[in-house]
């Protein structure tokens, strides 16, 4: 059994929490004793899809005034201007996600880095990341040209590979009741737990040790399982 921790990270790429934890999932995934793996839930895809009128705008703007607050991360005028004040906007993150889908497949070790340019140019720069050709940019800008090809072509296989992924990681949510993104499905080999969002908005130092401690849980649950 592999002595790293696993952690399986379900988030949306429109999901203004999930950019929030950006900072301190980079911060897991650099470290050598934790892998990390990407799965977004489609959470604003499909029927989670919705119009991004006055009313939303406005609830979606003082969330995320707290999330900064909370986090540092930076959610520009031009974001509130050009993407929550825009006429006709859609919360769908549809796009997005096949975006990550194909860098999973051509690129897997990118997938983080894709996920915060992604982010950084809906909240930071004002961008349409609902909008396929944007987020060919910003793949072919990344030097991710597999990945931009792929979403431009958006073969079946990749549209087969997103569906798989929006499945398992649905699947994932219901396995372990988790309500919303992020959050974190945490273990070793076949024996995982969740951690919720409450954990991804503090100190690293202190999640690290959430995480340690479910994994010493999860060996002792190994060890004795009549405990």
């Amino acid at each position: 059994m592999s002595d790293k921790v696993h952690i399986t990270y379900l988030f949306d790429p429109l999901c203004g929490w999930c950019y929030g934890a950006s900072g301190i999932m980079r911060e897991l995934s650099s470290r050598p004793e934790i892998a990390v793996e990407l799965m977004p839930t489609g959470l604003f895809s499909g029927r989670g899809a919705r119009p991004l009128d006055a009313q939303f705008a406005a609830f979606a703007w003082s969330n995320d005034l707290r999330i900064a607050a909370l986090t540092g991360r930076s959610f520009t005028e031009e974001y509130r201007k050009r993407v929550l004040g825009k006429k006709g906007g859609m919360l769908d993150s549809t796009a997005a996600t096949l975006a990550l889908t194909a860098v999973k497949l051509t690129a897997p070790g990118a997938e983080l880095d894709a996920l915060r340019l992604i982010q950084e140019a809906r909240y930071v720069h004002g961008l349409d990341v609902t909008d396929k050709l944007v987020l060919i940019d910003i793949l072919k800008n990344a030097g991710l040209y597999a990945a931009a090809a792929r979403l431009a072509s958006s073969d079946e296989d990749l549209l087969e590979a997103n569906r798989r992924s929006l499945a398992t990681a649905r699947a994932l949510k219901n396995e372990f009741r988790v309500d919303g993104v992020p959050a974190l499905i945490v273990g070793k080999g076949t024996m995982r737990r969740p951690l919720g969002a409450s954990s991804l908005f503090g100190d690293p130092d202190l999640l690290s040790r959430l995480l340690e401690a479910c994994a010493s849980a999860i060996d002792t649950t190994l060890s004795h399982p009549d405990l």
